[in-house]
């Protein structure tokens, strides 16, 4: 296991390399989140202090705050990207050689781009959330922070691993982009990054509950939700 371990330190020190490059991420992804504060208060206002789907306005802010935070800190960067090359190229065959695992392998370098993406967000997406902190609402109690942190991790290790499967496509495809771009789509969609999921009950329930069978809303919405 020491060996992984040191994939893992070597990873950071190579993803930290490139912090300027994480930081202007970060700093860009602040943009898209903005806007959609700025619709759902226009959408509010409108409503003159209705609640769509059940959800004020204070508490949708606080859903995509969440969001920017569940997200920071489970979602994979280029990870399908490196292993279809690796695939593509050849050089997952130097695995075969070694005495590692190459899921082992790519798991912790996936860890290490978290940590390093997180150390390098932390200020930006702090001062962002210090902003809106009048409509920050701390967990109840303990075990529901604790059962928050359980769900982050499991969100991670989901993300990683419906990567990693996409990513396997390539031992058939020569190029597998544009599988990995409409699988971006439907996460973006069905996982709540754009909408609350629960807004569906009053249009579809049945969509809203299909959706629950995919892995999609596990991505973020659930662990938001708790």
């Amino acid at each position: 296991m020491q060996k992984y371990w040191h994939v893992l330190g070597v990873g950071i020190q190579n993803n930290l390399t490139y912090r300027v490059n994480y930081l202007t991420r970060t700093l860009f992804s602040f943009i898209p989140l903005f806007a959609m504060l700025s619709l759902w208060r226009t959408v509010y206002a409108g409503k003159g202090g209705g609640a769509p789907g059940g959800y004020t306005q204070s508490e949708m802010i606080f859903y995509y705050l969440m969001i920017a935070v569940v997200d920071v800190l489970t979602a994979v960067n280029d990870d399908d990207w490196q292993i279809a090359a690796d695939i593509r190229e050849g050089n997952i065959s130097q695995f075969l050689l070694k005495p590692i695992d190459y899921l082992w392998y790519r798991l912790f370098l996936f860890f290490s781009g978290r940590v390093a993406f997180t150390a390098m967000a932390a200020v930006p997406l702090a001062a962002f959330i210090f902003c809106f902190r009048k409509n920050v609402v701390p967990p109840p109690d303990a075990a529901t922070f604790g059962i928050f942190l359980v769900s982050l991790a499991l969100t991670a290790l989901l993300q990683f691993f419906i990567s990693y499967a996409m990513a396997m496509l390539a031992f058939w495809l020569l190029e597998i982009s544009t599988f990995i771009f409409i699988l971006f789509a439907f996460e973006y969609i069905a996982s709540g990054h754009l909408f609350p999921l629960s807004l569906l009950h009053s249009i579809s329930p049945a969509l809203e509950q299909a959706l629950f069978f995919t892995p999609f809303p596990y991505q973020l919405y659930f662990p938001v939700s708790i």
